[in-house]
């Protein structure tokens, strides 16, 4: 088992109950260990909400805290896997004031260089769109930085697996 720090994605598929959140992020602080980022959105069940967690922690850690996560009664099953293990994406919106669009060139080629998408323009400010990988979504960020940018917020990480979760069997039994 390795006892080096690495990146690792949660995938946790439970019922949507209020509270949960609060427990689980205890049993992440308990120990210590900072949550990069978390997303919570519906799964392919209905009913079935999908939580995707990123944290850098031992091998062995994370399957404490797998093992924690599962004790709790509206968490159906959880999984961790490498970065190795997954195809994953981040999103991320930038605000910046509109006469830089249309006077700097330089804007212009990195957005089409970037290929990050304009998702609106009016006289103030205009948005850019992009998804990718944490490293082009920084360096991206590292471009448009020194024509200012007004506003910038980033989603955690999204994820699906490589190899198929043998999680579809058990979500069919808890739809029924």
């Amino acid at each position: 088992m390795s006892q080096e720090n690495q990146i690792y994605t949660v995938s946790i598929y439970t019922e949507n109950n209020i509270g949960l959140l609060n427990r689980i992020s205890a049993i992440f602080q308990r120990r210590h260990i900072n949550i990069e980022s978390i997303v919570s959105s519906v799964s392919e069940i209905k009913g079935v909400s999908r939580w995707t967690i990123v944290v850098k922690v031992t091998e062995e850690q994370i399957k404490k805290i797998i093992g924690q996560i599962e004790k709790q009664v509206e968490v159906i099953k959880a999984f961790y896997h490498t970065d190795d293990e997954t195809i994953h994406q981040e999103s991320c919106l930038f605000k910046i004031k509109s006469d830089l669009l249309f006077d700097e060139r330089q804007i212009q080629n990195i957005i089409k260089d970037s290929n990050a998408n304009i998702v609106t323009v009016n006289k103030k400010f205009f948005v850019l769109e992009k998804s990718g990988r944490r490293q082009e979504l920084d360096e991206l960020h590292q471009k448009l930085k020194p024509f200012g940018i007004m506003q910038f917020v980033r989603s955690g990480r999204i994820a699906v697996t490589k190899d198929e979760m043998k999680i579809s069997e058990m979500l069919l039994a808890f739809k029924n």
